[in-house]
């Protein structure tokens, strides 16, 4: 066990999706002092133990290294999608905003960091081939979300290397999901103006089955579990996170009485960039592009060093979402507010 008992966790992007369940779990945990949450706005929310800072990672004049001052832990969970238009934007955000985390972690002598990284942040991989956290995670080049979660791999290479005194801990989950996350979800890939209500059984005519487009997913609260075994226990390095099975347009069939229809790549990819293109699809095509290459994930380190399963099997996960998507769930914070469109 870690020195952490007692003390206090600060956790950065606290009112999103990932944040919101790990803020949870500590605000319950008995070994945990207290929780710092980070956020550009302060929520309506307010578990046990917790207090709120309204802090922007982005912002060059943030001081991080005071308010992670006397922190047992630091769970950098901040990450902005949008604007896909222009990844300078996310950059600033994403990777200067995270370096600047990991500055202020060594400036305030936080003995413990425990960051977000990704599936995503792999390297292609045949298809059905599975990995463990020891394939190379370089991503894929086209897509901004893969080239940042990649680079901040490398500065945490460099960060380890400076700073042998931190425990690091890399979190690499599959895709998260969760009731309140559903609405957020909608606005960040989907838009604003998809319909929640088409993901009722009977009222989508078909699915697209696109070749190779197969993918895992994980409860967002499952992930969130991982988060805090990894807060106490004196672990380092990447744990690769998801449930089983995988999803594929044939489950999705089965689980929204759809039919499922063969489609080329291509195809719905140039249907993707046509409506990025004129802004009625905030998900980028180049992300597609990496969704189809990324390689399924063994979680074997995380079962046997964290003592670690997930609770709901990734069909559970994706259920809870798609009735979320329907009833337009939401939180209590400002990323997840709940909005039914249709």
């Amino acid at each position: 066990m870690s020195g952490t008992a007692g003390g206090r966790i600060v956790v950065t992007g606290a009112t999103g999706n990932a944040g919101t369940s790990v803020v949870r779990l500590l605000s319950e945990d008995p070994r945990v002092g207290s929780v710092r949450g980070l956020a550009r706005r302060r929520p309506a929310w307010s578990p046990a133990k917790t207090e709120w800072s309204a802090v922007d990672v982005a912002d060059e004049g943030a001081d991080l290294a005071g308010e992670f001052a006397g922190a047992s832990a630091v769970i950098h969970l901040a990450w902005a999608f949008q604007p896909t238009h222009d990844p300078a934007a996310t950059w600033r955000t994403n990777v200067l905003g995270s370096i600047r985390v990991f500055d202020a972690v060594a400036a305030a002598r936080v003995p413990v960091l425990v960051h977000a990284s990704s599936v995503g942040a792999y390297s292609p991989g045949a298809e059905n081939l599975v990995v463990d956290e020891s394939w190379p995670t370089h991503g894929w080049p086209g897509a901004a979300y893969c080239r940042e979660k990649a680079y901040l791999e490398r500065a945490l290479d460099a960060f380890e290397r400076e700073r042998p005194e931190v425990r690091v801990v890399r979190m690499r989950p599959a895709f998260l999901f969760k009731r309140e996350a559903a609405s957020e979800q909608r606005r960040i890939f989907g838009g604003r103006l998809l319909p929640g209500p088409l993901a009722r059984p009977g009222l989508l005519p078909f699915l697209p089955d696109i070749p190779g487009l197969r993918v895992q997913a994980l409860h967002t609260d499952d992930a969130a579990e991982a988060y805090r075994l990894a807060v106490h226990l004196d672990v380092r390095g990447a744990f690769n996170l998801a449930a089983e099975p995988a999803v594929d347009a044939a489950l999705l069939g089965e689980m929204t009485g759809t039919r499922t229809v063969r489609m080329s790549p291509t195809a719905v990819r140039t249907a993707m960039a046509a409506a990025w293109g004129i802004r009625l699809l905030p998900a980028s095509p180049h992300l597609f592009d990496a969704v189809l290459r990324l390689p399924l994930m063994d979680c074997t380190r995380a079962r046997t060093e964290l003592g670690w399963e997930p609770s709901r099997s990734a069909t559970e996960a994706v259920e809870e979402f798609l009735e979320g998507l329907r009833q337009g769930a939401g939180a209590d914070t400002e990323p997840l507010r709940g909005r039914k469109v249709g």
